[in-house]
């Protein structure tokens, strides 16, 4: 098996984006065969789709909103062109949020960030993610099997008999969340078992600091990081090179400033918006509630598609004050109501027992009473009072936080 997972992986950027716009107009086309698309996209020519800026001009869907959706419209809230009884298997995930998975090989994209992770034909992977209901279990094993591995479904929990079945199987690879790796290494080292046949692990659904990577590491097993969702598979996945993570093929990621759809400089933090290119389960700028920024340049690995600094915290920064709750989309509209504003944040604080309100803005210029209009704009758009403040552009820190509620907790 060759370095990279197939030649995808390593053509030019310039080709690549070519052929993700050629295919997308016919997403866009049978996106609009299900009932709720047709209406979110009524109107539209999906022909004249073919670059970035007219595709940042479209809807975001929400994944905030598909609870809601669904429920008013079982079992997909007329998101899904095709028939739940084409695909392979049919899931439920907290929310609840019901997803479907496709009936094809590799159905969620894994197989490429297994194999960046040094997994070959061969390998027994012990994959530790739930097969209850969710599709966690499923995205992981099939992307295993893709590569030619053999999967042991082990599931979560029960230590005691992930012993017994790694001391039978000596399986060399671990699958899972990073927590349940700790788990399973502690349970180990207390017991005096035997999991030294696992040298490689691919976690993902939680965090993985530097401090428990360096753990994991001190025990003779090198760890891959997945980011993946429930809805989309494999966004993107981290190389031998360690430098972010680079984008699955079949995808086009967008970051957007929280509460909006619009796309960001390259190097700020934003939300991920992903258009998925699978006419049997289209999905449109689908804003999963992640903040990440793009990182310049390209791997050292030799793959060439974009690479994100990976996962660094949610988009969804609501906060409820003075018995009201503010929204990112609240400031979004603020600042789109003065065109001298850069960038906004609004800081919650508490002073003498009572919330408190300062909105922070960067701004290209200060005419003549734009304090007093902010300010008015502030209280007309999200029903409270508040301060204030101007700063200088690039004062504010890259962190993807429109909303910052500093209020002690407890």
């Amino acid at each position: 098996m060759t370095e990279h997972y197939d030649t995808l992986e390593t053509r030019s950027p310039e080709e690549r984006e070519a052929d993700l716009f050629a295919r997308l107009p016919k997403l866009l086309a049978a996106a609009m065969q299900a009932p709720a698309y047709a209406e979110r996209l009524r109107g539209l020519d999906p022909a004249a789709i073919t670059d970035r800026k007219a595709l940042a001009r479209l809807p975001v869907l929400r994944k905030a909103d598909l609870p809601a959706l669904q429920k008013a419209n079982l079992p997909f809230g007329g998101l899904v062109p095709s028939r739940p009884g084409s695909f392979g298997r049919l899931f439920t995930s907290p929310g609840p949020i019901f997803e479907p998975e496709s009936a094809s090989t590799d159905a969620w994209g894994v197989a490429r960030g297994l194999r960046a992770a040094g997994i070959q034909p061969g390998d027994i992977v012990l994959n530790t993610l739930s097969y209850h209901l969710t599709p966690g279990g499923f995205i992981l094993d099939s992307g295993a099997r893709a590569l030619g591995c053999a999967v042991i479904p082990a599931g979560p929990g029960n230590t005691e008999q992930q012993m017994e079945v790694i001391g039978a199987y000596r399986p060399s690879v671990y699958v899972g969340t990073p927590d349940f790796l700790k788990i399973l290494i502690e349970a180990a080292e207390a017991r005096g078992g035997d999991i030294t046949s696992i040298t490689r692990a691919v976690v993902s659904g939680a965090a993985f600091p530097p401090s428990l990577q360096a753990w994991v590491r001190e025990r003779g097993i090198d760890a891959y990081q997945l980011y993946a969702t429930a809805d989309l598979g494999l966004i993107a996945y981290e190389t031998a090179a360690r430098e972010g993570m680079v984008l699955n093929e079949n995808l086009i990621v967008e970051i957007v400033r929280p509460g909006t759809g619009d796309p960001v400089p390259e190097g700020e933090v934003g939300e991920v918006v992903v258009t998925n290119l699978d006419p049997h389960h289209p999905q449109i700028r689908l804003a999963v509630g992640d903040l990440t920024a793009v990182l310049p340049g390209m791997s050292a690995c030799g793959r060439t598609n974009t690479r994100i600094r990976g996962w660094m915290g949610r988009a969804d920064q609501t906060a409820k004050i003075k018995g009201m709750f503010v929204r990112p989309e609240q400031v979004a509209e603020i600042a789109r109501r003065h065109a001298e504003i850069a960038k906004l944040k609004l800081v919650v604080g508490r002073a003498d027992e009572t919330d408190t309100m300062t909105l922070k803005a960067e701004i290209y210029a200060e005419p003549a009473g734009f304090v007093d209009a902010v300010s008015s704009t502030l209280q007309q758009v999200t029903k409270l009072k508040g301060a204030v403040e101007i700063l200088p552009l690039g004062a504010l820190p890259n962190d993807g936080k429109v909303i910052a509620d500093e209020r002690p907790v407890g």
